[in-house]
């Protein structure tokens, strides 16, 4: 269990420290460059299609495809979940801790992770305006915009996709697709959008997403974020991947894993956050 350690947790103050894990989950590497996208789906070029010649059949199967994935995001008004997360960085060691999620959707974002023996660490609350941060093991709170957030990613970031990340929804999903692929029930199609080439990975049998590689528009970033979704299971007929495994790097690798322990959908939540009037605010 992550101990928490301050030169850990140091790294862009308490607030930088949860974009870390959150961040980490959504996009931020370079394994590869944006260029090796095309490579990777062009390799067998007897099971790859492009849509850029115009042929209608391929435009009405892509414009299908894509459709299905839209609808099938999973919506929900209130979710809430025990995370168990493990994460390697560049040192080859492995550590963990346990995340608390409660959303409410649009609306609000409650982060809550524990350090050794089940002690909390940090609180967060996230709102469509605002992020705000309890860092208990140093009695700081910090209140900021919810700009920050794209401050620290340096792309447009919100509240809205820090929820489809936690719940499992694809993000940065473009209509602008290139080409595309089949694989048995497998669709993988390629599309770019004004920040990202996208290789997404569905099933088309059910619309449920099976991989998500992101990579950079800008090359001189080469961002690269690779998702991986499994372990679905329906509870209360909602279709939820219960596990996913991340590799993000950009200029430092980091792999990250998260099981889902406990989750639950549409139930009453409450989003405890008050600021001990001893805590120093920043």
């Amino acid at each position: 269990m992550l101990q928490f350690k301050k030169p850990f947790f140091r790294f862009h103050s308490c607030i930088g420290c949860l974009t870390v894990f959150l961040l980490a989950i959504i996009l931020l590497g370079a394994c590869r460059s944006a260029k090796k996208i095309q490579h990777v789906i062009s390799a067998k070029k007897d099971s790859t299609v492009s849509v850029n010649d115009g042929r209608a059949d391929s435009l009405k199967y892509m414009k299908t495809i894509y459709e299905g994935a839209l609808r099938n995001k999973l919506d929900y008004n209130t979710f809430s979940a025990k995370v168990k997360v493990v994460f390697q960085g560049n040192d080859g060691k492995k550590s963990d801790f346990n995340a608390f999620f409660k959303l409410q959707k649009d609306s609000v974002l409650w982060i809550s992770i524990n350090a050794l023996l089940g002690i909390e660490a940090f609180r967060v609350l996230i709102t469509p305006d605002s992020v705000k941060v309890i860092n208990k093991l140093d009695k700081v709170a910090q209140l900021r915009s919810v700009a920050y957030l794209t401050e620290i990613a340096r792309i447009p970031f919100t509240l809205n996709e820090l929820q489809d990340l936690i719940i499992g929804n694809p993000i940065y999903l473009d209509s602008n697709t290139v080409s595309y692929k089949k694989s048995g029930t497998a669709v993988s199609m390629v599309s770019i959008g004004k920040l990202f080439k996208h290789l997404f990975t569905l099933d088309e049998s059910n619309y449920r997403p099976l991989h998500s590689k992101l990579d950079d528009i800008d090359e001189s970033r080469a961002r690269t974020a690779d998702i991986t979704y499994g372990e679905y299971e329906n509870k209360s007929g909602v279709p939820f991947s219960t596990f996913r495994k991340i590799t993000v790097s950009e200029k430092s690798k980091l792999d990250i894993e998260m099981k889902y322990k406990q989750y639950d959908f549409n139930e009453p939540l409450n989003f405890p956050f008050n600021i001990p009037k001893n805590y120093k605010l920043q």
